[in-house]
């Protein structure tokens, strides 16, 4: 359920024979840890605001990417209106991380407003539904919930509802999303974006038996890039994964950001394709 950081700045562009030079990650001020599955996001004034895991979508702001960060508090104080186990966000009590949350926020602007996009999930299980709610500011205080997308998932289905992604394209909506199971899953969504209007299809696979989660699709020149995450994300001061199976994030690109995607190798995304970043 790591999702890839979804504020991108100066994407690395994936040639067939290089990749362009960029900036080595820095430091971060102010308050920098704990911040699971982080999505960022400027203001209009120039500030930027940072939701992420826990505390049901904690918010952070900073007047620069690197800090110094301040909390602000909750977007959704009241936890979400998606009745399922975790829509009251139960995530840290002490050294116990409880398996219920509300999590992973991808935040949009569409037209007027803001779109955030969450999960509510137990932990290790497909009990997942994806929601929404809207600002005109981005500021806490002001996210009307909207609850479900429609997008939800059980036992019965190839992927489980969490880690959601909302993509433009030409006028249209498109959220991807997926984590575990059977991999990257996308649904055309209606305007504005607060529901689902086909069913979920698949476009990222791996069948190594190893964890694909996270998606972000990211618009750049002529070509859709999906980003996802891969491997064992968790739990290293106990258990390292093998070398070569370490998380990390892929990448693949397509002319559409409906499929097609493929790495620096010609690999179908679907197929098990995936550059390392």
């Amino acid at each position: 359920m790591v999702k890839v950081f979804s504020l991108v700045v100066g994407l690395p562009f994936l040639a067939a024979s290089a990749v362009n030079a960029y900036a080595a990650p820095g430091a971060c001020s102010g308050i920098c840890t704990n911040t699971h599955d982080p999505s960022i996001i400027q203001s209009a004034n120039g500030t930027y605001y940072r939701f992420s895991t826990g505390n049901k979508i904690a918010v952070h702001t900073a007047p620069d990417i690197s800090g110094p960060w301040k909390y602000q508090g909750a977007a959704l104080p009241e936890g979400s209106s998606i009745d399922l186990k975790g829509n009251d966000d139960l995530w840290v009590t002490g050294d116990t991380i409880i398996s219920l949350f509300v999590q992973a926020p991808d935040v949009q602007k569409v037209g007027d407003y803001y779109y955030l996009y969450y999960s509510v999930s137990s932990f290790g299980t497909q009990n997942s539904a994806i929601g929404v709610a809207r600002s005109s500011s981005l500021d806490v205080g002001t996210w009307e919930d909207a609850g479900s997308t429609g997008v939800t998932s059980d036992s019965k289905k190839p992927y489980n509802a969490i880690d959601p992604n909302l993509v433009a394209v030409d006028g249209g909506y498109y959220l991807t999303f997926g984590s575990y199971w059977q991999g990257i899953y996308q649904t055309h969504m209606r305007d504005p974006p607060v529901l689902s209007s086909s069913t979920p299809a698949q476009i990222g696979f791996t069948s190594n038996f190893e964890v694909l989660e996270g998606p972000f699709i990211f618009h750049h020149g002529d070509f859709y890039y999906l980003f996802m995450s891969k491997g064992k994300c968790c739990g290293y001061d106990k258990s390292k994964p093998a070398a070569g199976k370490e998380y990390r994030i892929l990448v693949c690109r397509s002319s559409k950001a409906t499929g097609g995607f493929v790495d620096k190798e010609g690999v179908d995304c679907a197929k098990d394709g995936g550059t390392v970043v």
